[in-house]
């Protein structure tokens, strides 16, 4: 049975028709247009992303010339809007998961932050849900409900008020123990747990739509980063994957038992099936893709390409070092109004050399996460899995594995995203009765091996670390 898998994400919903042997036999992309506003917002329009999950399934199912039988929905996780409930109709514009207006919700509540974290395994951190939804009740309306836009996306595709367990890990709210609304976390943000959404299975019928033509039922829903580790097949304990979209997103699977960050990671659910559950840690780089288009923008770069022509032109940034926090900087250092910026400048600095600390920024940020991991866990990692456009880098693929000083094995898709969720969907539709089937084997498209000393790779992520902190120093 083939299945349509849509991956909503940031800048562009992606489509993909799924053979029961993992092969794409049709896809289609239809790009998305995140705003910032001046204030420190970034919004979406909720009927763009609508139309985009219409366009580009219908043009992926029109390619593969095929019928599908069920549906798998990735989403953005921490993106919000407020919505009417009996038309679906959006009252809000939808606060991307890099909106940080919430940062002054959270000032309110730091007094209860230590709370917070052991109930739902998060920070508290203007990045999740539940301080979106406090600050739009209190900015923008009171009426209707506020969601992430995965269960509105559902409502007007079946008529379902859900969300997954994954992506309700995501919202400050959730009992990380138990994977259910905690009503401590509820009051302590005014939300009414009533109002909420069920948080269901990531395999498992929700409902039927015809918004493709036919009936075609609903039967894979997860938050993305999520579909990306399970479509990489990190299912052990202890298997890690790195994501690099709009930011780098590494997530390590802990197992059947909940694990609370001792090192400034976030604790959440990696995915439900049925009543059992396995969790993972995560951590964030918020702005890894999007700095590399900020510095196509400012003309600094004229697009990927130049991260390994103009980067990988010289051995060193010299001095330089890049610490990308352009929207703010998130684990291990959950510092909201942080900024990024150039270090170490001089007058030799060439433009080869920022291009070269661009991408050093970007690994050492993924590299820290990594050690934290290994922090919580209390062993090494033996490798790290990759996805994402910028998995294209040769030069950043070697820096991170430098860094790590473990293999670092690129996915064979660029859409590990839509590959899980597809997994997903066909796990729920009863197609396939185990993990190993839905998933599939894989094999790397390229391994990046360690090509420096375990000495020279920690002296360098220390001198990152320092400049980093300097920044977080200067913006505070």
């Amino acid at each position: 049975m083939n299945v349509l898998a849509i991956d909503q994400g940031t800048s562009s919903t992606k489509a993909f028709v799924v053979s029961p042997d993992g092969a794409v036999l049709g896809e289609a992309e239809m790009p998305v247009r995140p705003v910032a506003t001046a204030d420190g917002g970034v919004e979406q329009d909720p009927e763009e992303l609508w139309e985009s999950v219409l366009s580009s399934g219908r043009k992926a199912i029109a390619e593969a010339g095929q019928p599908v039988g069920a549906l798998g929905l990735a989403n953005q996780g921490e993106t919000v809007l407020v919505w009417d409930r009996a038309t679906g109709r959006p009252l809000s514009a939808a606060m991307n998961w890099q909106d940080r207006r919430a940062a002054l919700v959270c000032d309110r509540l730091r007094g209860k932050a230590g709370d917070l974290e052991e109930i739902t395994g998060l920070p508290l951190d203007p990045y999740f849900v539940a301080p979106k939804i406090t600050w739009l009740r209190e900015n923008v309306t009171t009426e209707g409900v506020a969601t992430t836009s995965d269960t509105w996306l559902l409502n007007r595709l079946c008529g379902a008020f859900v969300t997954d367990a994954a992506t309700a890990s995501r919202w400050l709210l959730l009992d990380l123990d138990r994977a259910e609304w905690s009503p401590a976390a509820c009051e302590a943000f005014g939300i009414d747990p009533s109002s909420l959404p069920e948080p269901v299975s990531c395999a498992g019928l929700v409902g039927e739509t015809e918004a493709f033509g036919g009936r075609l039922p609903v039967t894979g829903l997860v938050v993305d980063q999520q579909a990306a580790l399970f479509g990489e097949r990190c299912i052990e304990a202890g298997e890690a994957k790195c994501t690099y979209g709009t930011g780098a997103f590494l997530l390590a699977t802990v197992g059947s038992r909940p694990v609370r960050s001792r090192s400034g990671l976030a604790g959440c659910v990696a995915w439900r099936l049925g009543d059992t559950v396995t969790y993972c840690l995560d951590g964030q780089v918020y702005t890894v893709g999007s700095a590399v288009s900020w510095l196509t923008e400012i003309g600094l770069i004229g697009g990927p390409a130049d991260l390994d022509a103009l980067g990988g032109s010289v051995s060193s940034p010299e001095g330089v070092s890049f610490v990308p926090g352009l929207a703010g900087l998130a684990a291990p250092f959950w510092k909201p109004a942080a900024r990024g910026g150039f270090i170490g400048l001089s007058l030799a600095s060439t433009r080869a050399h920022l291009v070269r600390a661009v991408v050093e920024g970007i690994a050492a940020g993924v590299a820290w996460l990594a050690k934290a991991v290994e922090a919580d866990l209390g062993r090494p990692l033996e490798r790290l899995r990759v996805d994402g456009g910028l998995t294209r880098s040769r030069l950043l693929m070697q820096i991170q594995a430098d860094l790590l000083g473990i293999p670092v094995e690129v996915y064979s898709s660029p859409n590990a995203t839509g590959l899980g969720a597809a997994a997903f969907a066909r796990l729920g539709s009863g197609a396939v009765t185990t993990l190993e089937e839905a998933i599939g084997r894989w094999t790397p498209a390229t391994v990046f091996e360690p090509s420096v000393s375990t000495d020279e790779a920690r002296s360098r992520l220390e001198n990152w670390r320092r400049r980093a902190e300097a920044m977080v120093g200067l913006s505070d």
